[in-house]
């Protein structure tokens, strides 16, 4: 039997309602926006990391590290971040899109705090659990311990400046922040500070810097661009003033306030209080938006991860993570300085 070289009308109605189905949804493909990063938080008691998706709000998977992750960075290219797992003696690099584990470097000794120098030739960690400050040297894929630094009591919080020839340390347990010169290694010098200094915020041209009482009520203000450290002012913010950072717009920086249970907003112009959010359960560590719209916030009594609308000024919701978690951190955010 001869078939007919033309399609007949069913035939052609069915080819074309084909194409046409297929022509809609690959349109609708290509316009389907790319899923958003995941949001990272570090629970500190669990030996895990919680991978959130900041669509639907859900936990998407929890990672295990190694014990006691407190902190995480970025690294200078930007296809890592780093988990710093203190007990564990041990950094877990992730993929920051897909959370993927990329591997485990082992021997980093109590890796509490840590910080890549703005030259990216320097990694530096706080060592809080055995009272040392590590500095490497980094070839952009491995780290090669330069010095051992030994420091007073309980190291917490690390800021180096944008010379990236000192880093600045505070003792959380002795009342001390000390300036370590990067290329000799070599302690600079030595101050006092208020009671259980943690984190640390440079402004004004690396001549300023912002600590954060975790003992006191508030932030104390230093004029580093001398040869010694001065005391110059205080900030009142709230009990338990910890953890510290940047707005993303130049002008303002947060600050949380883990007892009183509030995040300051403070101008770096005037170094003034210009709002306060109360934010539940122990606020510590922070993340924010890439737009500025949003901050998360770790609540480390809680076992939550807090978000607040900052148009709105309020929490809008809480995520469940794991026990006592610290660090929070996206790729879709804004400026750290």
């Amino acid at each position: 039997m001869r078939l007919s070289a033309r399609p007949n009308g069913r035939l052609a109605a069915f080819l074309l309602a084909c194409f046409a189905a297929f022509s809609v949804h690959a349109t609708a493909a290509a316009a389907a926006p790319a899923e958003p990063p995941p949001i990272f938080v570090l629970n500190s008691l669990d030996a895990s990391v919680s991978v959130i998706n900041p669509v639907d709000w859900t936990e998407k998977q929890r990672i295990a590290t190694g014990k006691e992750p407190h902190h995480l960075y970025m690294t200078p290219d930007e296809k890592s971040v780093i988990v710093a797992n203190s007990a564990g003696d041990s950094l877990t690099f992730l993929n920051p899109k897909t959370a993927e584990v990329q591997r485990v470097v082992y021997g980093i000794i109590d890796p509490y705090q840590l910080q890549f120098s703005r030259d990216m030739k320097w990694f530096v960690t706080a060592g809080n659990r055995l009272n040392h400050v590590d500095v490497y040297r980094w070839d952009g894929k491995d780290l090669k311990l330069a010095k051992r630094i030994a420091t007073g009591k309980t190291p917490s919080h690390i800021w180096i400046d944008n010379t990236s020839t000192i880093a600045y340390v505070t003792m959380q347990d002795s009342d001390e922040m000390i300036a370590v010169d990067l290329p000799t290694q070599t302690v600079k010098w030595r101050t006092a500070t208020g009671p259980m200094p943690a984190d640390i915020f440079g402004t004004h041209n690396d001549k300023t810097l912002l600590v954060g009482l975790t003992g006191g009520d508030g932030v104390q203000v230093y004029d580093v661009a001398g040869a010694e450290p001065k005391l110059v002012g205080k900030i009142p913010t709230g009990k338990g003033a910890h953890a510290f950072r940047s707005a993303g717009d130049g002008k303002t920086v947060f600050v949380s306030n883990r007892v009183a249970n509030t995040i300051s907003r403070i101008d770096l112009s005037t170094l003034k209080v210009v709002a306060n959010y109360a934010v539940p359960g122990g606020p510590d560590c922070m993340d924010v938006s890439a737009d500025g719209k949003t901050l998360y916030v770790t609540s480390r009594w809680a076992k939550k991860l807090t978000v607040v609308d900052l148009v709105a000024q309020k929490v809008v919701r809480q995520v469940n993570v794991g026990r006592s978690p610290h660090g929070v951190w996206t790729l879709d955010h804004g400026k750290r300085t």
